[in-house]
């Protein structure tokens, strides 16, 4: 369609509008006005994480390459803010709101050290998928495939995983106490930003006006999550629950397995996808990124072809990020962000073996699309940006 053929702005931002109004609405009818917030929360995460350009992969990538630190920072601070809000939350109502709290682990370990690897070969974490998807690149679509089919069939094999050997569940809330697990969680963040920012170069180290007011609504998107969900913010479970109710429907028996077989994961199996709260706002993240993405007059630059691998590549990179993520126990929003944000040990262990297996795919990316043999030079429908 040409410039002149293309309808009016206001035209399309109206149609936009109502569009997310009627799927709010549709929520609310069908699942009732706390699946309607959810669905609003995820949908606020989507016209954050596209139209304000805050992201997980791409912030890495740019330190470890280019010694830009300004969307590393960014999360800092993100994280930070939310921690601020979310420790004393937990500690009112321990009953009613859970952390993203896991075990460290040595599958857990290596899991998100591949995670991590993984995320630069195609060029997204969980967030980053769904958000490249919702706004419309059909590569990232088949990125997304892949880790709904891994993320499932992480959790057949989870046991067997976790059996290698864990420790106990650690929070810092019962190593040292609530105010000081936030105080020792802040100077954590705070000693890794001034880290940040030394090794960045010069007018690459503080965040633009537009990752500072990023990171202050992501930070208040997850507590608004937390609160309102029950949970911490994630992105894992949900798309391993669409994998396991596409088995069931494909005629599976996904009942008789360990992971689904318990009960809060059998009753969320027979259930709705609405009625659960990772799933509506993963939904919604993919709806926001798709308002945000057309409601500029402008879509932005996409990345170069022959950046990421072809349809197989990604299609396999996509089940890897899935598969890992789940043995992980969380990509870079349940694991590290929200992980850390609520006092997991598991989030720093985490976002470090995250951090090495990106440092290590980076020098090694080329060489890998190379042995792939799969550019996306030769595959129509364009790449994955960042």
């Amino acid at each position: 369609m040409t410039a002149a053929n293309r309808p009016p702005i206001r035209a399309i931002r109206s149609a936009l509008t109502l569009f997310s109004l009627a799927v709010i609405g549709f929520t609310f009818a069908m699942a009732g006005p706390r699946a309607a917030l959810l669905m609003l929360i995820g949908l606020g995460f989507g016209l954050v994480l596209e139209g304000l350009r805050f992201g997980f992969t791409g912030p890495w990538r740019r330190m470890i390459q280019a010694r830009d630190g300004r969307g590393l920072l960014a999360q800092f601070v993100a994280i930070g803010l939310c921690a601020l809000v979310a420790f004393p939350l937990l500690a009112a109502f321990p009953d009613e709101l859970y952390g993203a709290h896991a075990p460290v682990g040595i599958a857990m370990l290596a899991a998100a050290f591949v995670f991590g690897a993984t995320m630069q070969i195609v060029l997204g974490c969980g967030s980053g998928v769904l958000v490249n998807a919702g706004s419309g690149n059909l590569m990232a679509v088949l990125a997304l495939l892949g880790f709904v089919v891994g993320s499932f069939f992480g959790t057949l094999h989870l046991d067997w995983w976790t059996g290698l050997g864990s420790l106990p569940v650690h929070t810092l809330q019962g190593s040292f106490g609530e105010s000081a697990g936030l105080w020792v969680t802040l100077t954590g963040l705070a000693a890794l930003a001034i880290l940040v920012a030394r090794l960045s170069r010069p007018g690459q180290r503080l965040p633009s006006p537009r990752l500072w007011l990023a990171a202050i609504l992501v930070a208040a998107l997850a507590v608004l999550n937390l609160v309102v969900a029950g949970q911490s913010w994630g992105i894992v479970y949900g798309l391993g629950l669409w994998g396991a109710k596409a088995g069931q429907a494909a005629g599976m028996d996904v009942l008789a397995t360990a992971f689904w077989s318990a009960p809060d994961h059998a009753e969320r199996l027979q259930q709705s996808l609405l009625t659960d709260v990772t799933s509506l706002t993963n939904i919604g993240i993919i709806i926001g990124a798709f308002v945000a993405m057309r409601w500029r007059r402008d879509p932005g630059p996409q990345v170069p072809r022959g950046s990421t691998p072809g349809r197989l590549g990604i299609a396999l990179s996509g089940l890897i990020l899935g598969y890992s993520a789940r043995i992980a126990f969380g990509c870079n929003v349940g694991a590290y962000f929200s992980g850390i944000a609520t006092g997991s040990f598991h989030g720093w262990a985490w976002f470090a073996a995250a951090f090495a297996g990106s440092a290590l795919a980076l020098h090694a990316r080329p060489r890998v699309l190379q042995w792939l043999s799969l550019s996306a030079a030769a595959t129509p429908g364009g790449s994955i940006r960042p």
